[in-house]
């Protein structure tokens, strides 16, 4: 998985300048990226078979036969027997994750045990709502996190920055779901400003859709922007020692405006490496948030199927996570070599 942190010596100075951006297109030519590019794809099959793996031999440990529930309470033996053999219940763990790997492979997930339904039509069903929450999560993150980064930063150990530093840590300290309370009761209880639980699709109607999201997002968003802002502030402080800035600063510039301009661009690639992998993180992580609000989400759909013993939905969804964390982390990388190629040759090496 890639750092979250940049080192200084990675970061572009001065000799980079205004032509930091330029000749992308030669540089993904570059000799290096044809390798860099097929050295992490194979990391990402192996990462997807490691994972899909161990979901089947957890899956495979936890105790009971899915059949039983399957079959219903009263159930006859020969029935539950009948349900045990049609699924496999009773193969090993490689039988098993042998024939859901090749069924996977045609893009086939299964059929939930339980609901009877494609597992991707699940899927599909629920990510909107997962994914809605995550994007407007770290968005709201980034928009808040870099102007207060940008503040803190131009007046270090200020009582503005010692300020924010306490606000951060304690908002952090709380785990979302507490957050989430909190909110509810103060929004939704007390002042009956947006609804407790309700989920309406953005497709239906935008409005209430952005009032069902707003307290979860809110949640969610909370810890973002601290963790954004603090990495961010601690990128501007180093970059304004660099030269380019101290040149900056002896042409006159107002310290917006180095701010903005000239320290901003070299200083955020912790942060869009960061932002990346908390986009990914959050398409498997709002599941207390969910359970919270009862939204028809990606994760509160993996507990139901853990707790209904649903092999397939869970072992469906594990994937899809899998693949969707590996593909946008692949993705970060690819941006991050594009933007700097130093990191890309050192990646190499």
């Amino acid at each position: 998985m890639s750092a979250s942190t940049t080192p200084a010596e990675t970061r572009p100075g001065a000799a980079d300048g205004a032509s930091f951006l330029q000749g992308t297109g030669r540089r993904l030519r570059a000799k290096g990226a044809p390798r860099l590019i097929a050295g992490k794809f194979i990391r990402f099959v192996v990462t997807i078979l490691v994972v899909t793996f161990f979901t089947t031999l957890l899956m495979k440990l936890i105790p009971g036969n899915p059949a039983y529930l399957m079959a219903g309470p009263g159930a006859p033996q020969s029935e539950i027997d009948a349900i045990t053999q049609k699924y496999h219940f009773n193969d090993n763990v490689f039988q098993q994750y042998a024939s859901w790997l090749s069924h996977a492979i045609r893009g086939d997930l299964g059929t939930s045990h339980i609901t009877q339904l494609p597992v991707t039509a699940t899927l599909a069903q629920r990510l909107p709502v997962t994914l809605e929450l995550a994007i407007l999560a770290v968005l709201i993150g980034l928009v808040l996190a870099v102007p207060l980064a940008i503040v803190c930063a131009t007046r270090p150990g200020s009582r503005l920055d010692q300020a924010m530093s306490a606000l951060g840590f304690g908002a952090v300290s709380l785990p979302s779901f507490v957050i989430a309370l909190l909110l509810v009761y103060v929004f939704a209880v007390t002042m009956h400003v947006f609804p407790v639980i309700g989920w309406t699709p953005l497709t239906e109607n935008v409005w209430q859709n952005l009032r069902g999201a707003a307290l979860p997002v809110t949640a969610i968003a909370i810890g973002q922007v601290v963790v954004f802002q603090r990495v961010l502030r601690a990128d501007l402080i180093g970059t304004t020692q660099e030269d380019f800035i101290a040149l900056a600063r002896a042409k006159g510039l107002s310290t917006n405006a180095i701010m903005w301009k000239h320290a901003l661009k070299p200083a955020s690639f912790s942060l869009i490496t960061l932002s990346g992998l908390s986009l990914a993180s959050l398409l498997g992580g709002t599941v207390l948030v969910e359970q919270i609000f009862v939204l028809p989400g990606l994760g509160s759909n993996i507990v139901n199927a853990i707790t209904d013993n649903d092999f397939p939905m869970v072992q469906g969804e594990v994937a899809f996570i899998a693949v969707a964390f590996l593909v946008i982390n692949f993705a970060v990388d690819i941006l991050y070599g594009v933007l700097d190629p130093r990191t890309r040759t050192k990646a190499i090496r």
